[in-house]
């Protein structure tokens, strides 16, 4: 019996040709579809996908025609099938992809219009979320999505005393807000910092690099977030963080995670790294006592 091959989706945006955007695109096409996926991919300004959500979106009567609410009326029609096509052809996408990968430039500290068009019209509720699947709960809680992105910005621009504030801040609207809320299980974010202002050379590196990850992306471990049960999920219980979590959290240094900080420093990294597991931390510093004893002996 042949085995059903895999898909990968990558959500584009970028108005050029030839841009470093696109060889980023085309990297990822040609890797992953040698290791056997099928890739696909939604070039955003090439389908001249429309940004706005509004009531075209929907087909036929509205369910409230004297307050419209998109996310009641789109939920809705979803229910119904009566989504207009250029959504349904992009939630088919999404259903047969196992991986998503969204490559753009930065614009504003987030995706470019267009894009953040295809996230609030596409991901809609009961296709994407619920109240009751979201976040480690989520309809998508067995697919894998990522953001891979270039900057204006050096690197430096986005450290914790850099201009422009901590990344891990920056993505964390994105990456938990809309990512790990639709229940996506988040990799690292590729990011390419300024290949605008690189030499050729660099830029050739950055593709090298983006290259090698390809090859193992989707085995990669992915990034952490304070899963549901933590949590007290009701109106009652206000949605707050457990008692006896925030309790067992109090002997550590830093906050859970980059939007759970409990009024602590930020944990490093949470947003751009995958952390390791408790086990991984006591095998590593074995690893270095053994290294250190050798070295001494």
């Amino acid at each position: 019996m042949a085995l059903t091959q895999k898909t990968v989706l990558i959500v584009y945006a970028h108005q050029s040709l030839g841009s470093f955007n696109e060889a980023v695109r085309d990297e990822a096409t040609k890797e992953l579809s040698k290791q056997g996926y099928r890739v696909i991919v939604s070039d955003l300004y090439a389908m001249n996908f429309k940004a706005s959500a509004t009531k075209s979106d929907i087909i036929g009567d509205l369910k409230n025609s004297e307050l419209f609410q998109y996310g009641e009326e789109t939920m809705h029609a979803w229910r119904e099938g009566c989504l207009s096509e250029d959504i349904m052809a992009e939630q088919r996408k999404v259903k047969e992809a196992e991986l998503i990968i969204f490559q753009f430039p930065l614009y504003w500290f987030s995706v470019p219009a267009i894009m953040k068009g295809w996230m609030d019209r596409v991901l809609t509720q009961g296709f994407a979320f619920s109240l009751e699947k979201m976040y480690n709960n989520g309809i998508f809680k067995d697919k894998k999505a990522m953001l891979s992105f270039t900057t204006g910005a050096i690197e430096s621009m986005f450290r914790p005393d850099g201009i422009n504030g901590d990344i891990n801040v920056t993505l964390w609207p994105l990456q938990n807000g809309t990512l790990h809320f639709c229940g996506f299980q988040v990799l690292a974010p590729q990011i390419f910092w300024s290949p605008a202002h690189c030499p050729a050379e660099v830029r050739t590196a950055m593709l090298k690099q983006w290259r090698e990850r390809l090859k193992g992306l989707l085995a990669e471990k992915c990034l952490t977030f304070a899963p549901c049960e933590w949590f007290g999920l009701s109106f009652e219980k206000g949605f707050l963080l457990q008692p006896e979590v925030k309790e067992e959290q109090k002997s550590n240094a830093y906050g859970i995670t980059t939007g759970h900080h409990l009024g602590k420093l930020l944990p490093p990294d949470n947003q751009t790294k995958a952390q390791l597991t408790d086990e991984e931390l006591v095998s590593n510093r074995l690893h270095t006592q053994m290294a250190v004893t050798t070295h001494i002996m």
